[in-house]
């Protein structure tokens, strides 16, 4: 869903982990300034500290223990995890410059996932009914597979926010508080599970270069930051500063 006029997105990474509710307050904040024209189109590539996220068809009885903070996301779909070892990259892109098609753009996300794994020689596949990307797991049985990411997002005024979530190396244990996106009878992976000991930053180039093919161009920031080390304040330790540059 490239843009016709080429302009590119904002390509940000946050180095420290961001708490969850200022993630969403930013996210709604920046897509409100899209819809305005504002601010330019934004790819916000975080880790969060560990927690749950509540979709909007979650199910009380899929939260099957409070080991971590629970948060409603706003989001389409229903519980999954969050927390360190994991790319979360959240997409502020502008619809009405992209065709507004909702379907489409979850497509995009996928083919954007599937690209991505496809670079450390992993195939992801889409499954008919079920949003995120899987991967065959001959090796747990006949017929198993893994989810190795997650796809939610959420549209107002035609701007998109929250967006995928691709497990590079999350403690797997950590998801068994929830029931992950209502799929009782498969389970999780990620990059290292299957044998890719790759760094975040590896994961972050091939979902830049995934990201382009299928959406157009990105261009690093050079703007003041989506949330400043200063909003993180006593929450990250002195010697890790945050700097997102937008």
């Amino acid at each position: 869903m490239p843009r016709p006029d080429g302009k590119p997105a904002r390509w940000v990474i946050s180095e420290a982990q961001v708490p969850y509710p200022m993630a969403l307050d930013t996210m709604r904040n920046r897509a409100s300034a899209i819809a305005t024209g504002e601010a330019d189109e934004a790819v916000w590539l975080v880790e969060h500290p560990p927690l749950y996220t509540a979709g909007t068809s979650a199910v009380a009885t899929d939260l099957l223990s409070e080991r971590f903070p629970v948060y409603d996301a706003g989001r389409g779909g229903q519980y999954t995890y969050h927390g360190p070892g994991q790319r979360v990259a959240y997409v502020m892109l502008d619809l009405r410059q992209r065709g507004r098609d909702i379907r489409k753009l979850v497509e995009g996300l996928e083919s954007w996932v599937i690209d991505t794994l496809g670079a450390f020689n992993i195939r992801g596949e889409r499954r008919p009914g079920r949003i995120g990307v899987w991967v065959e797991r001959p090796d747990k049985g006949h017929g198993r597979e893994d989810k190795i990411a997650a796809i939610g997002v959420r549209v107002s005024k035609w701007v998109t926010f929250h967006g995928i979530s691709l497990n590079v190396s999350p403690d797997l244990s950590h998801y068994q508080g929830i029931v992950p996106c209502g799929i009782a009878d498969q389970g999780v992976t990620s990059l290292e599970d299957l044998g890719q000991l790759v760094s975040m930053a590896e994961v972050d180039i091939a979902l830049r270069r995934a990201f382009e093919n299928n959406f157009g161009a990105v261009a690093d920031s050079v703007e003041e930051s989506l949330v400043s080390a200063r909003k993180l304040g006593h929450r990250q330790d002195q010697s890790n500063r945050y700097w997102s540059r937008i």
